[in-house]
């Protein structure tokens, strides 16, 4: 099949797991071409063998647009392409405006027009979605997809509750990780407790509360903390290690398109989020067999087993989140039996190549 797949290029989140779906659909024969501004990180190796093409959305910007329009930049590339090679299927990642651009493109394109998967991934819903301003192109642009997805059944249901979407059909297909490329690897000998954190810095992470949890912990016992990632709360963050006197103890390590080795060194993976429709950090760090503290919150439930593969608590309870992460670091046979069990059940429900099989049988079936 032809494939597009449209999405952000962003660090984490929906933008990693539409750039491995087109990574992962290449390796198996098809043709995939991913629409995006600029190129997402992962695809920076790409040759002509790859199978995947990459088409950069360009915005002009002229004098009579106050923002720039890359909504129609982007059904414009989509049309673009759609007319000289033929789409079969356009998968589209985060409902707005990929799948209002993919609505748009399937009214150019008339009869030649590919099948729409709309792809729902979180803040899409339960930020802009809700929002009196977004909310009926929103519900529009889901309602005219052929198909659509989400990598949670919590997503499903607040979907339907807060778009009034109770007659469009969903279909959940967990989010996936590479159980390959993350796996355990050799841990060092540490005096020190190691610590780890990835995400974008948005305030939706709440990194205040992985910052004054380490604190906290650190009071207790000798400890790191390793910070990866980047986005509008660094600074922030930054002043916050300073204030509690901790930045002797914490590396930040910003956007790396590799983290492995700091994650593989790990005791405890923290994600306090206050939303996450799914959690791809944290299913990251249980492949590599690393315990997860996290919120109790959205689809974190579907990811983190309660007291087998990681230990939940109330959204900005430091304190909760203190002890859970004390009682991991002081129990080495508890923290090491649940990284072996959360890399178990990483294995055989999130494995890459049973959710490639998955989409790759949802587009057959709109395609026929």
């Amino acid at each position: 099949m032809n494939i597009g797949i449209a999405c952000y290029p962003t660090f984490g989140g929906s933008g990693v797991v539409a750039t491995e779906i087109g990574l992962a659909l290449a390796a198996r024969g098809h043709r995939v071409h991913l629409f995006a501004y600029p190129c997402p990180a992962r695809l920076g190796r790409l040759d002509e063998r790859s199978g995947v093409t990459f088409h950069h959305v360009e915005v002009r910007d002229y004098p009579v647009f106050h923002q720039p329009p890359y909504t129609l930049a982007l059904t414009s590339r989509i049309v673009d392409v759609g007319q000289r090679d033929h789409l079969d299927v356009l998968h589209v990642h985060y409902a707005v405006p990929h799948a209002t651009s993919a609505f748009l493109a399937r009214a150019v394109l008339g009869q030649d027009a590919p099948k729409v998967v709309t792809t729902l991934h979180g803040t899409d819903i339960t930020l802009v979605g809700s929002d009196p301003s977004y909310r009926p192109i929103t519900r529009f642009s889901i309602e005219q997809s052929d198909a659509v997805t989400t990598p949670s059944r919590w997503l499903a249901d607040e979907t339907h509750r807060l778009l009034d979407l109770a007659h469009c059909p969903i279909e959940v297909i967990p989010n996936f990780v590479d159980t390959s490329y993350f796996a355990p690897s050799t841990r060092l000998t540490n005096a020190r407790s190691h610590i780890v954190h990835v995400s974008n810095f948005r305030p939706v992470k709440r990194v205040d509360d992985v910052v004054r949890t380490f604190a906290a912990v650190r009071r207790e016992q000798p400890a790191h903390l390793t910070l990866i990632g980047d986005g509008p709360e660094r600074a922030a963050i930054a002043a916050l290690v300073d204030a509690l006197g901790v930045a002797a103890d914490v590396t930040f390590m910003g956007e790396s398109d590799d983290f492995r080795a700091a994650l593989g060194q790990a005791d405890v993976f923290l994600l306090p989020s206050a939303s996450e429709s799914f959690g791809v950090a944290a299913l990251e760090a249980q492949a590599m067999g690393v315990p997860v503290v996290a919120s109790d919150v959205g689809g974190l439930p579907e990811v983190i087993v309660h007291g087998a593969t990681g230990l939940l608590c109330p959204i900005g309870d430091v304190g909760a989140l203190t002890h859970a992460t004390l009682v991991l670091l002081r129990d080495p046979g508890r923290r090491e039996a649940m990284g072996v069990l959360a890399r178990r059940r990483a294995v055989e429900h999130f494995h890459m190549a049973s959710v490639i099989d998955a989409y790759e049988a949802l587009y057959q079936r709109l395609v026929g």
